[in-house]
């Protein structure tokens, strides 16, 4: 499959997705009793977005057409997209696929430095797929197995899924591993047929039954900040900031410091 359709694939995976979570009441059209499947037909978003079923109907079949912007934003608002979601709708229908990647992602020196002089905060710098590309020792104390052998380097996804200390160490695991597999399924959308996230990709639905379950959802979600309950291994549990900083020159590759905003040290357990 070319990269081309494989962007189109994703976009009527991402459509069908959306269009399943909707009820006609939701969109305003009356209730036809019992559905063999959840969600809004085909013909009902077509209808609610002002365009014709067919053409929604060969979007969703990933057939090669080009929907104007106005069709695009007529379906985000048919769908009830959140800004993020409808970003990603913008980017899958209009963009032009990004070329696949046989070499891993590297890092300059002076970039691969940064997380070390941020010694007394632990912070890492990921690729677009979440591979670790480089981290402090404070990162390395704060997520033991990181660095676990894995055939590779070290992937901020496959630790949250695979390793058993990281529902140790994350105390709201459940929900930051959803966000986390919101963020892979964004990235994920803007590189289709990349290796790098389809290996990713099949090597955590084999591990792991959250993923098999949670990954059809297509749920949505970019880098952000925000705070995290952590089990450190010498403090005990602690409530640390964390922020991402895109870097100017590759925006797909992020900064990740945790700090402690207030200085308090560890929380009481």
């Amino acid at each position: 499959m070319s990269t081309a359709a494989a962007q189109r694939r994703e976009l009527g995976l991402f459509l069908r997705s959306r269009r399943a979570r909707l009820t006609p009441a939701d969109v305003g059209l009356p209730s036809t009793g019992r559905r063999r499947t959840p969600g809004l037909r085909r013909e009902e978003i077509a209808l609610v977005a002002g365009i014709s079923a067919t053409w929604y109907t060969y979007l969703e079949q990933g057939r090669d057409v080009r929907p104007s912007e106005q069709v695009l934003l007529a379906l985000a608002s048919a769908l009830r997209l959140s800004p993020q979601e409808r970003a990603h709708l913008l980017h899958l229908a209009s963009s032009a696929p990004q070329p696949r990647r046989a070499e891993p992602e590297r890092l300059a020196p002076e970039v691969a430095a940064i997380p070390l002089l941020l010694s007394a905060n632990p912070a890492y710098l990921t690729g677009a797929n979440h591979d670790v590309l480089s981290h402090n020792p404070a990162a390395a104390e704060l997520f033991p197995d990181l660095d676990a052998p894995t055939g590779g380097r070290p992937n901020v996804a496959r630790w949250v899924f695979t390793a058993p200390s990281a529902r140790q160490v994350l105390v709201d695991w459940e929900r930051e591993a959803q966000g986390l597999l919101a963020r892979l399924r964004a990235a994920a959308g803007r590189h289709p047929g990349d290796p790098r996230f389809t290996s990713l990709i099949e090597e955590l639905h084999a591990a792991s039954p959250e993923v098999r379950a949670w990954w059809p959802r297509y749920d949505i979600q970019v880098s952000r900040g925000g705070a995290k309950r952590l089990r450190h291994p010498r403090l005990g549990l602690v409530t640390l900031t964390h922020t991402a900083f895109h870097l100017a020159d590759q925006p797909e590759q992020t900064l990740v410091i945790y700090s402690d905003p207030a200085g308090s040290g560890p929380a009481p357990a």
